[in-house]
């Protein structure tokens, strides 16, 4: 399985039926393909539709009903189309469950960085600032590290999205999450080591009760860094 949708795969366990679900564009609308047989979610895209299903089949898609992006989507029976002020009402009244964003970095502390890299031409924020924080719950979807540089780091260089923190970032390595503000190893994937996770984390971490037992490893303070790998730009 790729690295996207092994991402993908991880965070549909996130899922609870009846839940309302936004999903970002790129790796997070895999998502939809991962949902439990059985499990009835509604995912909503911020350009105004309720009940987007898994990504078209080659040559089935409809090329005016997108997501947020502009990429085809599919859209389950009894699905809801409305316009942007309804579904920001959504976003800003805090009725969504979950939101599921990519990014570029995120700090130590939760910070998410993912709607601007200096240098090149950026439209807006979008709705990311929003959803952050919006939602009740955020989970960041993305690879590990780019060109080999860690994305999970102490201090994001690019602009924030949100001074929220958000809830867990899921890798093709790694689950983290931000218990009491502080970046903590919960999971590694099948196959991974702690030490490999480390070795593309910047930020320190600390390691969770549960995985130091089953990995052997110490969860003091400080316990678990990479502070020698380079600061992502």
């Amino acid at each position: 399985m790729d690295a996207q949708s092994l991402i993908a795969k991880r965070i549909a366990q996130e899922l609870r039926d009846g839940m309302l679900v936004n999903l970002g564009i790129g790796i997070p609308t895999l998502v939809a393909n991962f949902v439990p047989k059985g499990m009835h979610v509604f995912f909503q895209s911020e350009n105004g539709l309720i009940g987007t299903g898994p990504v078209a089949d080659p040559g089935m898609a409809l090329p005016w009903l997108t997501d947020a992006g502009g990429k085809p989507v599919t859209a389950l029976p009894g699905a809801s189309t409305f316009d942007s002020a309804m579904s920001f009402g959504l976003i800003r009244g805090g009725h969504l469950d979950l939101t599921v964003l990519g990014g570029l970095q995120v700090d130590q502390h939760g910070r998410l960085a993912n709607w601007m890299v200096p240098g090149k031409m950026v439209p807006g924020m979008g709705g990311a600032m929003d959803l952050v924080a919006g939602a009740k719950r955020v989970i960041v979807a993305m690879q590990h590290t780019a060109k080999g540089r860690p994305k999970i780091v102490r201090e994001c260089s690019l602009p924030l999205t949100s001074d929220r923190p958000v809830d867990l970032v899921v890798t093709e390595l790694a689950v983290i999450g931000f218990p009491d503000g502080r970046a903590t190893l919960l999971e590694t994937q099948e196959g991974v080591t702690v030490e490999e996770v480390i070795a593309g984390t910047e930020a320190e971490l600390a390691i969770s009760p549960e995985l130091a037992a089953a990995s052997g490893e110490r969860t003091s303070p400080g316990s678990a860094s990479a502070s020698s790998m380079g600061e992502t730009v």
